[in-house]
């Protein structure tokens, strides 16, 4: 049944083009001048429409943190955020590390409309020591994504070698760097802010080490590195001097560390506390840049989910993490006048497609920038909470889901 979309503005990462008509026949959008012999007309006036999102980082608690999130409730809070794609963090219980657990997420996402590729763990329980099997994986399951999650890899050695594996099937690894020791204990970026607050800060230091360490390894044994949640300047500028070196190296930023800053902390609030930390204004304006001129190459949600109870606690017990997805369309609309729609759209579609080498389903999201809408329990498709935002009023509601050959209405 032939449905006919009026008005609707489609970005992509060239332009934001006309406003147009068009035809929704066999899963693909066809511009049309005469929409007068359609079954059914949309008034998509004032709405936007692009490909399918692909979001490289969230996190589900399922298997063994199923409170936390589930399969299908994180399937369903990536579809009415606008992702086609998500890359699941292996940090579950079993740690996602095997065929088993592979197959096992597969087979529950298997129903729902979009695609979750499991990131498998590269370290035995993410402890960072004995690998995994890794040709086990990539050859019985197909899987080409491969780290620790949420945990850095310290080990130089493993390292080294888990490089060396990935390059007998073109497998990427997905690397989550700081050290862990010179980011003991702390609570947020080591700042006058942390000092202020009496908290134990995490220096730029942990962060930028590791990647200048992790980038003199790819160097010797070759392969390729993504940087996930890159956050300081000096992380950005190392990764940019490894591009145009030629190095085989990509990377993304946390939404929300474009939005939120170290001094958003100064009331304790524990749904500020994250990993990487929120740092200044000075290593803000470095992720900008870094977006624009293409070192970073996506925006990812870095939906970490926590149940109530591990949140709401003195500051400095408090779990780690923010969720990341439902907030996704409001973070990009009010960074819209500063990056732009067409970088902002490439940075969740081609750029993140060509990380994981997956060419572009039939996907598409349309959203409307403009309409307002309250962020509460009634309106969360995702079993977290854990957001700054929560319960306030935000801007950037995403309205139709269109995959394989059906148009689903979100809100």
């Amino acid at each position: 049944m032939a449905k006919a979309l009026k008005n609707l503005t489609l970005i992509d990462k060239d332009k934001i083009h006309s406003k147009g008509d068009f035809l929704f026949e066999s899963g693909g959008l066809k511009p049309v001048n005469d929409i007068d012999g359609s079954d059914e007309q949309i008034d998509c006036e004032g709405l936007f429409a692009s490909k399918a999102w692909v979001d490289l980082r969230c996190a589900a608690g399922d298997p063994g943190f199923e409170h936390k999130e589930d399969i299908d409730s994180v399937c369903k809070a990536l579809m009415h955020s606008g992702f086609g794609t998500g890359v699941l963090v292996p940090n579950t219980s079993p740690v996602i590390q095997s065929k088993n657990e592979i197959d096992y997420i597969k087979a529950k996402a298997n129903k729902h409309h979009v695609n979750l590729l499991p990131q498998a763990a590269v370290t035995v329980g993410n402890k960072g020591e004995e690998l995994t099997e890794i040709l086990d994986m990539h050859f019985q399951s197909g899987v080409r994504i491969f780290g620790d999650g949420l945990v850095p890899l310290a080990n130089s050695d493993r390292y080294m070698k888990i490089l060396q594996y990935l390059q007998k099937f073109d497998g990427v690894l997905f690397d989550h760097a700081y050290d862990p020791l010179l980011s003991i204990f702390g609570k947020m970026h080591e700042g006058e802010v942390s000092t202020h607050l009496g908290l134990k800060g995490i220096p730029n230091l942990a962060e930028d080490v590791a990647i200048q360490k992790n980038l003199e390894i790819l160097r010797y044994t070759g392969g390729k590195v993504h940087f996930q949640t890159v956050s300081t300047r000096k992380g950005v500028e190392l990764i940019r001097d490894a591009k145009q070196e030629g190095l085989n190296v990509t990377s993304d930023v946390s939404i929300y560390q474009l939005i939120f800053k170290d001094s958003d902390l100064t009331d304790f609030d524990p749904n500020f506390k994250v990993i990487p930390p929120f740092r200044g204004d000075d290593d803000r304006a470095a992720l900008i840049e870094g977006i624009k001129d293409g070192t970073i190459d996506a925006l990812v949600s870095n939906h970490q989910p926590q149940e109530y109870d591990a949140k709401f606690m003195e500051f400095d017990l408090a779990e780690n993490g923010m969720a990341g997805l439902v907030t996704f369309l409001p973070a990009m609309n009010s960074l819209a006048n500063e990056l732009t729609w067409p970088l902002l759209i490439e940075k969740v579609t081609s750029g993140p497609s060509q990380i994981i080498d997956r060419t572009s389903d039939d996907s598409w999201v349309i959203f409307d920038p403009n309409e307002k809408w309250v962020y509460n329990r009634e309106s969360n498709p995702s079993k977290a909470s854990n957001n700054p935002w929560f319960g306030k009023e935000l801007q950037g509601r995403v309205k139709y889901f269109i995959k394989e050959g059906s148009i689903i209405p979100l809100s």
